[in-house]
C-alpha cells in the first residue's frame, strides 16, 4: 500500500477513526467478488457508511440492533423521506450524544470506495464479463429488501405512536410477471434465471406458438 495513498484517502482515515477492523479486508473482498458475486461500489459505499453509522450510535448509547441501524440510514440518506423524518432521526440521535453533523461529514461516496481500493489496496478492477442477469436480479432483490425495510419501519412508527392498531407482523412482497401471450404467472427472479416463460414451448399448457393449449375432445 502506498503510503501517500493512505494518508490522502478519506475511507483509510475512518477506517482507523472509527476502529473498524477488517473493513478494508471485506471492501476488497466484496468488490473484487473473491469466492462469490461482486458487490457494486456504490452498495459498499452504504455499507461502509452504515458501520460508521452503527459504530457512532454504539459510542453514544450502547447496541442498537442491525434493523434499527439500517432503517436510520435509509432515513438520512434515501431522498423520498420527508424533511420532517429526517429532522425526526436527527433529533433522536442527538439526543443520544451522536453529533450528526460530523457523522454526515463523514459518510462516503462510491468514488471514495473506488479511489481507496484502487490506490490505497492496489485492488484489480472486477472482471467486466459478469453475468448481467447476476447483477440485475442482486439490483431487484435488494431493492425489493429496502423497501420491505421501509414499509416495516413505517408500520412500526405508527403503531408506537398509536396511530392504527396491530399486532406482532411480517411484511412479504411478491413481485411477479405474468406473460399476456401464454399466459404464465411467474416471480420475476425466477423468470430471469430462467430466461423464458411459457411462450418458448417447453412449459407445459402451451402450445408452441405462445398460445395455451385448449382440449380438443368434443
Amino acid at each position: 500500500m502506498g503510503s501517500d495513498a493512505t494518508t490522502r484517502s478519506k475511507v483509510a482515515r475512518l477506517i482507523a477513526e472509527y476502529d473498524l477492523d477488517g473493513m478494508g479486508d471485506r471492501l476488497e473482498a466484496r468488490w473484487t467478488g473473491a469466492g462469490r458475486s461482486r458487490t457494486s461500489l456504490r452498495d459498499l459505499a452504504d455499507e461502509f457508511n452504515e458501520a460508521l453509522l452503527r459504530t457512532a450510535m454504539r459510542r453514544a448509547d450502547g447496541s442498537p440492533t442491525e434493523r434499527v441501524v439500517e432503517r436510520t440510514y435509509e432515513t438520512l440518506t434515501e431522498p423520498d423521506v420527508s424533511e420532517g423524518r429526517k429532522a425526526e432521526v436527527r433529533n433522536e440521535l442527538a439526543r443520544s450524544g451522536v453529533d450528526v453533523d460530523a457523522l454526515r461529514e463523514d459518510f462516503v461516496s462510491h468514488q471514495s470506495i473506488h479511489t481507496y481500493l484502487t490506490e490505497v489496496r492496489e485492488a484489480s478492477s472486477p472482471c467486466d464479463g459478469a453475468d448481467p442477469v447476476d447483477t440485475d436480479v442482486e439490483t431487484i432483490q435488494r431493492l425489493l429488501g429496502r423497501t420491505q425495510t421501509v414499509a416495516e419501519g413505517t408500520l412500526e412508527r405508527h403503531r408506537s405512536a398509536d396511530r392504527m392498531t396491530l399486532g406482532d407482523f411480517d411484511v412479504f412482497l411478491d413481485l411477479r410477471v405474468r406473460c399476456h401471450d401464454c399466459g404464465a404467472d411467474r416471480e420475476v427472479v425466477s423468470l430471469l434465471r430462467d430466461a423464458e416463460c411459457d411462450c418458448s414451448g417447453s412449459g407445459e399448457g402451451s402450445d408452441g406458438h405462445g398460445r395455451k393449449s385448449e382440449s380438443r375432445d368434443q
